[in-house]
């Protein structure tokens, strides 16, 4: 389980982050292609990235960012570019601990080989990582830049929407399902157990379109602790171009059109027929949706039966 001790100060110091870093969306989409969760949304992606990115270029990346995305924390510094993010992951090479490689080493999928060469700040260990940074950005971020954008921004909109309407707790809680407060800790009932205590510093919340997991909490160096968590819509299911509303940039085309069915009820078999999609992918769309509170979802024998709520019908009065 994850739980965050809030204190007076931090619950009055909780704020978005200006925009997505791109060190940070490296690491998250090289998580994301490992993982096996949420197929019916990043299985085609999987595929694709499988395809275009080539094994021995990004092989080190595999060593260091497992499908957790619980790691080293010097390989996704907190940088406004490429170029400022390469440049710090290089000053970090004399600040490594022998207590970092055990534990890199322990999760590595393979020998520890390599691993042990780049804490040993070898030269040529530390160029095939930049050249794995390098490619796994050009292959994976930079073509989808605005679409990372698009759904960060999406996303802390509607969540300064929540935040506004229902206040901080509901803000918080709305970053992952199984995330609830207990008195003045927010709780996220998934492994491993951890325990972070903000200690009046803030917290500054971020959005991933690649993660899928739990939210993830990490100190930064010069401030508050970042909650990482997965965006409301993530990167496949972000549009392409130019998209046609407010609704559809927050929520994409897709599921934009899955609650604005639901302002009648319907099974999960009647929208999979109206929007000539999957079960599953339904599925995952209803999943989010009453995740965020704007739909509920009852059984009623064999039927499972979707239904707006007041928060998600506001939205779609706002959104037009």
């Amino acid at each position: 389980m994850l739980r965050v001790h809030f204190t007076v100060e931090d619950l009055f110091n909780v704020t978005f982050a200006g925009g997505p870093l791109p060190m940070v969306e490296l690491a998250m989409a090289m998580v994301a292609w490992q993982r096996t969760d949420e197929a019916a949304v990043f299985g085609r992606w999987r595929a694709r990235v499988g395809q275009e990115l080539r094994p021995q270029q990004v092989r080190p990346l595999l060593d260091l960012l497992r499908p957790d995305g619980d790691n080293p924390q010097f390989v996704e510094p907190y940088a406004r570019t490429l170029e400022e993010g390469l440049a710090a992951v290089r000053a970090a090479a004399p600040l490594l601990t022998g207590e970092q490689f055990a534990r890199a080493a322990a999760r590595a999928p393979g020998p520890d080989t390599w691993l042990r060469a780049l804490w040993g700040r070898d030269r040529e260990a530390w160029n095939q990582l930049d050249g794995a940074l390098t490619a796994a950005h050009e292959g994976v971020v930079a073509p989808y830049w605005a679409r990372i954008r698009q759904s960060f921004q999406a996303d802390v909109a509607w969540r300064t929407r929540l935040l506004a309407a229902h206040g901080i707790r509901a803000c918080l809680a709305s970053t992952h399902p199984d995330a609830a407060w207990s008195g003045t800790v927010l709780e996220v009932d998934r492994p491993p157990h951890y325990e972070v205590r903000l200690g009046g510093r803030g917290l500054v919340l971020m959005p991933s379109p690649f993660w899928t997991g739990r939210p993830l909490v990490a100190e930064h160096p010069d401030g508050p602790h970042v909650l990482l968590y997965p965006a409301l819509t993530p990167l496949p299911l972000t549009s392409p171009g130019p998209v046609e509303g407010a609704l559809d940039a927050l929520l994409g085309r897709t599921r934009a059109a899955v609650l604005q069915r639901l302002v009648q009820r319907r099974t999960t078999t009647e929208l999979a027929r109206d929007l000539d999609i999957s079960l599953p992918s339904v599925s995952e769309h209803t999943r989010t949706l009453r995740a965020a509170g704007l739909i509920t979802t009852e059984r009623d024998g064999k039927a499972v039966l979707h239904s707006v709520t007041g928060l998600g019908a506001d939205l779609l009065h706002s959104g037009g």
